[in-house]
């Protein structure tokens, strides 16, 4: 008897332990279905905030948690609107519907903005039109991307001025200006600076025709905090150096110059002092001056004439050994060069000269040119291990009587201190 009792006591405990087991196994069953409609708003947010748009409106139909997630004004700060026709585009586009419903209920909330368009005149003027809806938003920043030309430039300067002054007039506060490619004029820039001024600190506005040098000037009269600008060489001037240079002026961090030809023997080019250049250095000794070359052979005669404060050089074109042998002696800041042709000429001198003069030179590329061997090794070794970027394709390495093209991968990886291969061309 005792033995059954203890038994049946046994089998009752064990019921109790299964049971136990039951309801627990059944709470986190039930639990983890409630996880993800009962996740912190916070933890959602920062989800949403990589979903593209389309997949974000899809996540606010999950639960009420979500939706009231969708509509916070945190997740409305930046954005980017994507404006393509899908006839000539293959890019994707912000829906027409949910452009209405962001414009309804979220344009106050918007702070970073940028508009990526193809080269279609329609996909411009829906930015535009956006654009001269932003009038109860106050703007950080401003962007105007073209995928490809023309776009912006297609349409007719007032409506896309009448635009941008909405957003100029109302924001009064951008601190970032990107509008490369469009056709902004001085006297928008004048509403610029009168709203803007106490908060602008980059200014993007490569291929703009419609501005002149007075224009830009304006703007770095007015706009003592600007950090960072980008134009092409013809707004440049010797009075915009010396503004920059003021007392009153900021320390400048980047000066991204495009130095454009499309008409070789058509576009003059003038000579910028170098007393500007003394003085604009003087003031913002750690400046990056940045200057992208699109020229061609005869036009590059106004530069590398004396010593500029350049640190970055691309060139876009052929570009002959006279001009890159003027670089090694008049840019002793240089820091990256790019060369993308040069011709059949060896650039054996010239490159033991940059690597001589340019202390500071970290990184190189080379394109179609020609340079032996022995001088590459050369100047590997002058440079040493600060050359952290070293792209050379093996077409522009001429095996000579010291180093042939298996000989050189060893040779170069001493001295740079790492492992190193030449770039290889594709072969599709």
């Amino acid at each position: 008897m005792k033995r059954g009792g203890r038994d049946s006591d046994h089998n009752s405990s064990e019921e109790g332990t299964a049971e136990k087991s039951k309801k627990l196994r059944t709470t986190n069953e039930h639990s983890q279905t409630c996880d993800w409609g009962n996740l912190l708003q916070d933890i959602i947010l920062q989800v949403f905030k990589y979903l593209p748009l389309l997949d974000r409106a899809h996540a606010s139909q999950v639960c009420r948690n979500w939706n009231q997630v969708f509509h916070m004004p945190d997740l409305w700060r930046c954005f980017e609107f994507e404006l393509n026709q899908p006839a000539t585009s293959y890019l994707k586009a912000t829906h027409p519907e949910l452009i209405k419903q962001i414009i309804k209920r979220h344009s106050n909330h918007l702070q970073y903005v940028s508009f990526k368009v193809d080269s279609s005149k329609e996909s411009a003027e829906a930015a535009c039109d956006i654009l001269s809806q932003l009038v109860n938003c106050s703007l950080k920043t401003l962007g105007l991307i073209s995928t490809a030309r023309p776009s912006f430039m297609d349409l007719p300067k007032s409506h896309f001025i009448s635009a941008l002054t909405v957003v100029f007039v109302n924001s009064k506060s951008l601190s970032s200006l990107k509008i490369d490619d469009t056709p902004v004029d001085d006297p928008s820039l004048k509403v610029l600076v009168a709203n803007n001024s106490d908060t602008l600190k980059l200014l993007k506005m490569s291929s703009c025709p419609h501005v002149s040098p007075a224009g830009i000037l304006c703007v770095a009269d007015q706009c003592h905090g600007l950090r960072e600008l980008a134009l092409n060489y013809h707004l440049l001037s010797d009075e915009l150096l010396l503004a920059l240079s003021s007392e009153k002026h900021v320390r400048l961090e980047h000066l991204r110059i495009d130095v454009v030809s499309e008409n070789p023997g058509q576009t003059h080019f003038h000579t910028i002092q170098k007393s500007s250049w003394d003085a604009f250095i003087r003031h913002s000794p750690k400046v990056n001056l940045v200057m992208y070359f699109f020229l061609y052979e005869e036009e590059f005669d106004p530069f590398f004439r004396y010593e500029i404060p350049a640190t970055h050089l691309y060139f876009g074109r052929s570009v002959s050994k006279d001009v890159l042998g003027r670089v090694g002696m008049t840019c002793p800041r240089l820091v990256e060069l790019v060369v993308c042709a040069n011709g059949l000429r060896p650039l054996d001198e010239e490159l033991i000269r940059i690597a001589e003069r340019c202390k500071n030179l970290s990184a190189i590329g080379l394109g179609e040119c020609e340079v032996s061997c022995s001088a590459f090794v050369e100047f590997v070794k002058m440079c040493g291990g600060r050359l952290s970027q070293l792209s050379i394709m093996e077409e522009v390495l001429i095996p000579d009587q010291k180093y042939s093209l298996e000989q050189i991968h060893w040779e170069v990886s001493k001295h740079l201190g790492r492992v190193w291969f030449p770039d290889m061309m594709p072969t599709w």
